[in-house]
């Protein structure tokens, strides 16, 4: 990034459909299987659709206290779970000497929306007396970050950042940038999202944006696919710990990448659907690449957005060949959304780590489902196998309803070794 301190990676920790941590997640990534399957939180024959990505066996004791997991919504449970391996990863030591330059920047989407239909539960069945008074910061997007900063007494910067679906790489983006101009030295950056609940489906239902192949339903996510007919939602976190380059080389720390550019603009165009023209994910690309100071031709994959919406799918498509004109049909894209859904604010959290990891392990993850390319999703999207790579830079994409658009570029080690 420009103008001020390297900012690398240190540390990574997910929490997915496909496993509750990073190594698991990514075993069944390159093996291409699928994390969706039928909702089972509610009743869903009402519904359209009845499938989901939901993570499984995750247990908030391992890193929360009861009286915490009672008080918060699970998105809450979700960041700091992945929080406590990223840190883990890391090695990070806070403590009174770097804590005021250690921050959070850990934002969601949607925030406690299965905690509001609860409470409003007992609102209309049992009247306002009975409303706990965790009711509000149990479900309010910047508790993520918030909880995070009080159980690693992290007394810098603390933020969220709550751009729909692009809210992970926003968060990821502004956190190097708050190291790049000396506002801190490390953050615990990324983004969590729990919402499988009926006010969620039937809202994103009602919008005809979800996948209705339900049957069976690991081939209901199909981004880029002829008959794809729309996203299938998933739940989980992806957290990575950021540090000033210096900082990170005195304590030792293991550096896996360095984020190298980020771009962010906005479509102006609509509330829900991209720009057909795709100019604002063309900019917001191009403006990564311009951050990073790198010609096209030096990325070697793209993580892309792909929720498997038909408009959305498309456009990305056509954004990508606007700003990488011929060498578009050279660079391997693919959407991991086949195999975890689309995680919405979680998204960009989860797909750094992922993008990151292709780098590191020198695999790209497959698009599963691919079974028919869309004649207008003409890229090399990966199809069904995973594939090595010798690659060292990389982008990924998150596109978020208001036409919010952000792109990283990590670079893999340092100086691409």
């Amino acid at each position: 990034m420009k103008n001020g301190q390297r900012v690398v990676i240190t540390g990574m920790g997910m929490i997915t459909p496909l496993g509750n941590d990073v190594e698991t997640t990514w075993s069944a990534l390159v093996e291409g299987k699928s994390g969706i399957g039928p909702i089972t939180y509610f009743d869903t024959s009402e519904y359209a659709s009845h499938v989901a990505g939901e993570v499984r066996d995750f247990d908030a004791e391992k890193c929360m206290d009861k009286k915490d997991i009672k008080r918060t919504d699970q998105f809450i449970h979700f960041a700091l779970g992945a929080t406590q391996e990223a840190m883990r990863d890391s090695g990070l030591e806070i403590n009174d000497s770097n804590a005021d330059g250690v921050g959070t920047l850990v934002g969601a989407g949607l925030g406690g929306l299965p905690m509001l239909e609860k409470i409003h539960t007992v609102l209309t069945e049992k009247g306002p007396s009975r409303i706990t008074p965790f009711f509000i910061p149990g479900l309010i997007a910047n508790m993520a970050s918030g909880m995070v900063s009080m159980r690693y007494n992290a007394r810098g910067p603390n933020a969220c950042v709550c751009t729909a679906c692009a809210t992970g790489n926003h968060c990821i983006g502004d956190a190097a940038r708050i190291i790049e101009r000396g506002d801190a030295v490390a953050m615990i950056a990324g983004s969590t999202e729990s919402v499988i609940c009926p006010l969620a489906i039937g809202g994103f239902a009602a919008m005809r944006a979800l996948s209705t192949h339900n049957h069976p339903p690991e081939k209901a996510s199909r981004p880029f696919d002829i008959s794809r007919n729309g996203f299938v939602m998933g739940e989980g976190a992806g957290v990575i710990i950021l540090e000033e380059l210096e900082f990170a080389k005195k304590r030792g720390a293991r550096i896996y990448g360095e984020v190298i550019g980020y771009g962010l603009t906005g479509d102006a165009h609509h509330m829900t659907q991209p720009d057909p023209s795709g100019d604002g994910p063309s900019r917001c690309m191009q403006h990564a690449l311009d951050d990073a100071g790198i010609a096209p031709e030096d990325v070697g994959y793209i993580n892309a957005h792909g929720t498997g919406t038909p408009q959305g799918d498309a456009n990305e498509t056509s954004s990508i060949k606007n700003v990488f004109g011929e060498h578009a049909y050279k660079i391997p894209a693919s959407s991991t959304k086949s195999m975890t859904g689309h995680l919405l604010g979680a998204a960009g959290g989860v797909e750094a780590i992922i993008t990151l990891l292709a780098l590191d392990r020198g695999v790209i993850p497959p698009t599963i489902n691919l079974e028919e390319p869309d004649p207008q999703c003409d890229l090399d999207y990966v199809p069904n196998e995973a594939r090595e790579t010798d690659a060292k830079i990389a982008l990924t994409n998150s596109f978020g309803f208001g036409g919010t658009n952000a792109s990283l570029i990590l670079r893999h080690g340092l100086d691409g070794q």
